[in-house]
């Protein structure tokens, strides 16, 4: 079962840049008490995975990276930097798509996504040089890891939600999209339930820490908002918690892979 009557969602205010070996849990503890927002029991934390990131120190300084050939010949098809390609292909299984200003990759996770979320924009890094930064390790892991901290420092049961922007197949437009869960369902699975007339539902599972995920980004913003935090009330869940890993359609059932 899913209810939410009514949702609050608060960013919380001048939180801190964060940096390599930053203890992001505590940052987010001691922010959302000076703000007055509070953990409340069944907040669901949404949290930037640029942030996330960041404390885990995923960056890659451009400088020490020696591109292969495969990487300067994708580089001259795409119009990028061979370095950030190099980079780009060490994070992924298989290139789906190329062409002038387009690298549509298979992460090593198995997210289908343009540049294996390596990313330079919002990288920052204090020091000379020319940083990327790619995804976290283990998205579920980190969000597990942040879930339990959190909780820990706070007493209260609580869930994580690692959200990223996503361009999609079929639409125009980048949305948020979940990463890593932890004490949440990622998907809800409606098959076999009756709708409002009585008919058995077929093939309606939910994405339901994607549609998280997307209502956080409203707030977080995708620029210079700097609100990688948001805290999210009043959502209500009677399913088993998942991983995002789950929200990856197999391959075999994949029509565009």
């Amino acid at each position: 079962m899913l209810r939410a009557g009514r949702l609050e969602l608060f960013a919380l205010p001048a939180f801190p840049l964060v940096s390599a070996g930053d203890d992001l849990a505590a940052m987010i503890v001691v922010s959302a008490a000076e703000s007055d927002i509070g953990i409340a029991d069944g907040d669901v934390i949404a949290i930037a995975q640029k942030v996330v990131s960041k404390a885990e120190d995923r960056f890659v300084d451009l400088a020490s990276i020696e591109p292969s050939a495969r990487a300067l010949s994708l580089a001259q098809a795409t119009h990028k930097d061979p370095r950030l390609v190099e980079v780009i292909l060490g994070e992924s299984r298989r290139v789906v798509r190329s062409k002038l200003e387009v690298l549509i990759v298979e992460h090593r996770r198995g997210y289908v996504m343009a540049n294996a979320g390596v990313d330079q924009s919002n990288v920052g890094r204090s020091g000379e040089g020319e940083y990327a930064l790619r995804l976290p390790e283990d998205p579920d892991a980190s969000a597990a890891a942040l879930c339990s901290s959190i909780s820990k420092r706070t007493g209260k049961r609580i869930a994580v939600v690692i959200n990223d922007s996503f361009g999609r197949a079929w639409r125009v437009g980048t949305v948020g999209v979940a990463l890593g869960v932890a004490g949440l369902p990622s998907i809800v699975d409606k098959r076999g339930s009756l709708d409002l007339y009585g008919r058995t539902l077929q093939a309606t599972i939910i994405g339901f820490a994607d549609e998280v995920a997307a209502a956080a980004s409203l707030v977080m913003g995708q620029a210079d908002e700097a609100w990688p935090v948001v805290v999210i009330r009043g959502l209500e869940w009677s399913a088993p918690p998942l991983p995002a890993s789950s929200l990856i359609r197999p391959a075999v059932d994949d029509l565009f892979r």
